[in-house]
Order: C-alpha cells, then sequence, then structure tokens
C-alpha cells in the first residue's frame, strides 16, 4: 500500500483535468470558480486545522488529500457532487494504491461535505468543511462583467480576505472575513452563507471547539 500525499495528487494528470473542468464547466454556469486555487486552498486549511488541534502527521495529510480532491465531481454535475466526488475519488485512490482505511476517511469526508447533505462524520469531515467554507474571496469569481454579477459574485467580489485561525488553547475555530460594503452588505453574506455557518458550527463542535465568526472586526458569532 502507499502513503499518498498531496503532492501525488497535484502530478495526476486524471485529477488535474477533473478540477480543470470543473471551473471550466461550472463558470459556464455562472459558479464561482471550483478548480486548482480553491483545491489548493481548502487542502492547506483542512491540514492546518487538524495540525493546530494536535492531530498526528497521517490525519493531517488524510485532511489535505480529501481538500485536494474534494470538488473533482463538479465537472459532473453540481448537484450531489460531494456523493459523486466520493465515488470518484475511491477509483483514484484505490488506483493510486492507497490503504482502504484511509480511502474511508477520504471518501466519507468528500461524501460529506455539501451543506444540503452533509455532516462531520468523523476528523477529517470536520476538517475539510471548515476549510472548504472558509473560502470567501474576490478570485474565485469567474464572471468579468460585473452588472451581471448574482450575490454569490457579489458577496465572494467584496470579500477583501478570509482568515480561518484555530485556538487549541481556547478551543476555538474562527473566521475572519474583510467585506467592501460599498459591493455587498453583510446581510447578503448571510443570506448565502448562514446554511455554511451552521454547518460549520457542527464541525467545530465535532473537533471540541466553538466557532466564531468575525466580519469586518465584529463578532458575530
Amino acid at each position: 500500500m502507499a502513503r499518498i500525499t498531496v503532492e501525488d495528487l497535484k502530478k495526476d494528470h486524471e485529477i488535474t483535468v477533473y478540477l480543470k473542468c470543473s471551473t471550466e464547466y461550472l463558470s459556464r454556469l455562472g459558479f464561482t470558480e471550483h478548480g486548482q486555487r480553491h483545491a489548493g486552498i481548502v487542502s492547506t486549511r483542512a491540514y492546518r486545522v487538524l495540525a493546530d488541534l494536535g492531530y498526528g502527521q497521517r490525519d493531517c495529510e488524510m485532511a489535505a488529500v480529501a481538500g485536494y480532491m474534494h470538488d473533482i465531481a463538479n465537472m459532473v454535475n453540481r448537484y450531489n457532487h460531494g456523493g459523486n466526488g466520493a465515488v470518484m475519488a475511491h477509483q483514484i485512490l484505490s488506483r493510486l494504491g492507497m490503504p482502504p482505511e484511509e480511502i474511508a476517511l477520504v471518501v466519507s469526508a468528500i461524501g460529506n461535505h455539501e451543506e444540503e447533505r452533509g455532516n462531520a462524520v468523523n476528523h477529517v469531515a470536520a476538517a475539510l468543511i471548515l476549510a472548504d467554507k472558509s473560502d470567501v474571496y474576490r478570485t474565485r469569481v469567474t464572471s468579468k462583467d460585473f452588472a451581471k454579477f448574482e450575490i454569490h459574485d457579489r458577496v465572494n467580489y467584496a470579500a477583501e480576505s478570509s482568515l480561518l485561525t484555530v485556538n487549541k488553547e481556547l478551543n476555538t475555530v474562527t473566521l475572519e472575513v474583510k467585506i467592501d460594503t460599498s459591493i455587498c452588505p453583510v446581510m447578503e453574506y448571510f443570506e448565502i452563507f448562514l446554511a455554511r455557518m451552521v454547518m460549520c458550527r457542527r464541525a467545530a463542535q465535532f473537533l471540541d471547539c466553538r466557532f466564531g465568526l468575525i466580519i469586518n472586526d465584529y463578532q458575530l458569532l
């Protein structure tokens, strides 16, 4: 059995093609970026969540692997891309020689990262949820026509920064976002992201932490 890491995934042609197609196809439907940039950020953040909480190296690597692969099924369809992605990830990771015990952690995390139907079923899933839902930033907007921006475009374009921090001593996971309110009022953030923030709160609770949300220096959760 092989010890698969994110570096192995980045070199895999199949995964690279799927991530590229995911962004290309979703952008045609008006969705934000879900390709290699997003995959890289979510992978790094998921790793850091577990590392900062004191989990072992391999657990952190599993979170990173799940983070990098979690959106590959967007090339198939946006609907149930978590479930479809879990099946695709299982096939790819089996081909690469990952042990079944590790595959189980990764595919369950991928299959549970959508707010419509997902849950923090294990520590890897919890880290993936927190990492994925915290990636709010203007470079995710694929449209170049501001006049045609819908609410998701406005919220992401208004986000000047987003930072996810873990404090092991206080048992907190905090998302801090800076929003340009001349582009998007804070209320629009909650309009589209409330379900995601609830999911983050539950994921943090699974890790025995409290989830906090700070927008423009104001503690909202």
